[in-house]
């Protein structure tokens, strides 16, 4: 389905599919009497629940991302993410702020399968652009989130849009949904960038652990605190570290499971957790979860990681069928640890 918002008549509508359905049931939500919208969070952190959103703020987040991206009335957007979180929503509001002409693909692993003409502006989750590398020459701005983006689909994105010569620009996401979602990018093709770059209007800072803090009038009326370790370089742009909740304390070493799981990732595919379970002597002992069968050569591409300490190598590496995830696609590490400690 193609909705132009720049003539757009929601009575002449017709979804045939589930997730249409739920695309046109936002509309009619955005264009009520309702000064509000209801999103689900992801619970990737914590407990999923609803919370209500002001369509004002929605719409200040979506013209920072559009103007970011020099998105004008007329162009082209793809929605491929679930409309019942932040991230599907604001694709929609983008498209009804801007004037855009939307296009709408069910969110599967690979929501690009049929597409076959050059489309503007797109919102993927790394699972989808690994499944979709075939096509992703036709969109011109990408923005993946969701989870952080691998050294090894870095490198798969890279050599795929070298080859065709696109003029794609793809960049990784930094957000959540009390901030509507992202306030920051960070471009990891044609080049790659160390820091995220946050939107006009929005300043960060620390607190006393070096965890970001947010103040994001046109967003959210209250300084958001984040769990958040990072690394600031000047007043537009930061470099994450990983979150506070993930340290894994061993032996009194503190260890950053995310700047790990990147080293890995650049020499294997497979996704990668590290976990700090319960341990008498050390108090978390470090394992590496892989998700996939064990192979030999798998193995030894793991044996052969320089870690910066010798403290970061695993002390067990255990392989998985299947990493648990939240409904939107987020590693669920909370899930994943109470099944090792159990």
């Amino acid at each position: 389905m193609l909705i132009d918002f720049n003539n757009l008549e929601i009575n002449n509508l017709h979804p045939e599919t589930d997730f249409e359905k739920k695309v046109i049931f936002f509309l009619k939500e955005w264009f009520s009497d309702s000064k509000f919208v209801k999103v689900q969070t992801s619970g990737s952190t914590g407990v999923p629940k609803i919370i209500e959103i002001d369509k004002e703020k929605m719409v200040n987040s979506a013209n920072m991302t559009c103007n970011f991206l020099d998105l004008k009335k007329g162009n082209t957007a793809l929605v491929c993410l679930p409309v019942e979180y932040i991230s599907g929503k604001m694709m929609v509001v983008r498209a009804i702020t801007k004037k855009l002409k939307l296009m709408i693909e069910d969110p599967s692993v690979k929501p690009l399968e049929n597409l076959n003409a050059n489309i503007d502006f797109c919102a993927m989750t790394p699972l989808q652009v690994e499944n979709s590398l075939d096509k992703i020459h036709f969109i011109k701005n990408m923005i993946i989130g969701g989870a952080a983006v691998s050294e090894s689909l870095k490198n798969k994105i890279s050599q795929t849009l070298k080859r065709s010569n696109a003029q794609t620009t793809i960049f990784e996401t930094y957000g959540m949904s009390e901030t509507l979602s992202h306030i920051a990018l960070k471009k990891t093709y044609p080049i790659q960038e160390e820091y995220f770059n946050v939107f006009d209007g929005i300043e960060i800072s620390t607190d006393e652990r070096n965890c970001l803090k947010i103040y994001a009038p046109q967003l959210n009326s209250e300084i958001l605190q984040t769990n958040d370790l990072v690394e600031i370089k000047n007043e537009n742009q930061f470099k994450f570290l990983g979150r506070i909740d993930n340290v894994i304390n061993s032996g009194g070493a503190k260890i950053f499971p995310e700047q790990l799981e990147a080293l890995v990732k650049k020499e294997i595919p497979n996704e990668v957790v590290f976990l700090g379970v319960k341990d008498e002597s050390l108090g978390q002992k470090l394992i590496l979860i892989v998700e996939g069968i064990k192979s030999e050569l798998i193995n030894q591409k793991l044996s052969t990681i320089n870690y910066q300490q010798k403290f970061h190598k695993p002390k067990e590496i255990i392989f998985v069928e299947k990493i648990p995830r939240t409904p939107n696609g987020k590693v669920n590490r909370l899930e994943l640890k109470s099944i090792f400690e159990n």
